[in-house]
């Protein structure tokens, strides 16, 4: 036990020397899958990265990384030097880019991730302390959902963490879900930064009227009850499925829309 411990420790310094001078550190987390947990993650870190702040996108979805796909940066192959591994890099502005770092950039494209906690949490530890992430304003975790071995390592690994957005939809099986994340977070003394509603109505492209396909208003319910903040709501817009299949964050073409607006909105309460 005191071996384990004495290991963690020289973990959290191996990590805190690369990362330390990063200043914000945001953990994107939902308590179960299919609720556009990772679409939010690829499109907050683009809105922020468009706001003039350097940004840093790592994958934590060791099982399912999407990131790469949602960029189109599948094919990526990633270089290493005695500095550390050098994430992807995706221009955006003048003299900046998005640096990403995935999981899926090692790996053969559809072969499976069978692996038990310890593998996963080297993984994890590697990308955190051997990756050359530089300074950055903000690094967004993509978490895979619920409240298991990635958020925990993430938790121990990481004592500064700036704070954890929960991602949900409006349906009550979901919000369900997303409390225990939220009480995960408190838990581990996490700041909760808030609770976004995704797919929370989709306006009929007819006659102009909302659908509410999975009801609506159920994440600032929740939040409501839980106290803690509430980010806002996403609507259901089909261009965000058709932009994240085609590699595009959809908030670099349709930022004027209804959805791209509210992405905005988050992201202003997300950076204060």
């Amino acid at each position: 036990m005191e071996n384990k411990q004495k290991n963690l420790e020289e973990q959290k310094e191996s990590i805190q020397k690369r990362i330390g001078k990063i200043k914000n550190k945001i953990m994107v987390m939902s308590g179960k899958g299919g609720v556009g947990k990772t679409t939010v993650a690829v499109n907050l870190a683009f809105a922020l990265q468009m706001k003039g702040y350097n940004v840093g996108l790592i994958d934590v979805d060791i099982h399912g990384p999407n990131v790469p796909k949602m960029l189109g940066i599948e094919d990526t192959k990633l270089d290493a030097s005695e500095e550390g591994i050098k994430p992807a890099k995706i221009p955006i502005g003048a003299g900046r880019a998005l640096r990403v770092m995935s999981l899926a950039f090692m790996l053969e494209r559809d072969v499976p991730v069978i692996w038990r906690g310890p593998l996963k949490m080297g993984a994890i530890q590697q990308f955190l302390s051997d990756v050359e992430w530089g300074d950055l304003d903000y690094l967004i975790f993509d978490l895979p959902p619920g409240t298991g071995d990635e958020p925990l390592s993430i938790a121990q690994l990481i004592p500064d963490i700036t704070g954890s957005i929960i991602v949900t939809t409006p349906q009550e099986v979901a919000l369900m879900d997303s409390r225990r994340a939220v009480n995960f977070s408190k838990k581990l003394n996490i700041p909760v930064m808030g609770i976004i509603e995704n797919m929370s109505g989709l306006k009929c492209p007819h006659c102009g009227k909302e659908i509410t396909l999975f009801k609506t208003g159920g994440g600032e319910k929740a939040a409501k009850e839980l106290k803690v903040p509430f980010l806002g709501r996403i609507p259901i817009d089909p261009r965000i499925v058709e932009d994240s299949d085609e590699g595009n964050p959809f908030i670099l073409k349709h930022h004027d829309s209804e959805a791209g607006k509210a992405f905005n909105d988050i992201v202003e309460k997300v950076r204060g």
